[in-house]
């Protein structure tokens, strides 16, 4: 990934509370600050980045969204991603993100 900075973490997957909501991993608290700190000024409207994600085989673009609730970075999942890599709610996730 050129000229992106990689950021490597473990966490659950967890879905938002409304019927057939999305399903998301939050990126660790120090991961978003350091990325809100230094990229604030590239977001677009809501807190979105533009993103490179990959969970195991599977490697996609997306965006990532700034929750000022969780104070962390949300990456939501596809259905397709879950799917391709059985991934379950709760479950500890490796997941690599491009910014």
């Amino acid at each position: 990934m050129n000229g992106k900075i990689k950021y490597e973490f473990t966490a659950k997957t967890w879905q938002y509370a409304a019927p057939n909501g999305w399903y998301f991993v939050s990126l660790p608290t120090e991961i978003s600050t350091e990325i809100r700190e230094n990229l604030k000024w590239q977001e677009e409207g809501w807190g979105r980045l533009k993103a490179t994600a990959k969970i195991g085989n599977s490697q996609w673009e997306t965006a990532i969204w700034y929750d000022t609730k969780h104070k962390a970075y949300l990456l939501p999942l596809k259905a397709d991603i879950r799917k391709r890599e059985n991934i379950k709610t709760g479950k500890n996730i490796k997941t690599i993100v491009w910014i």
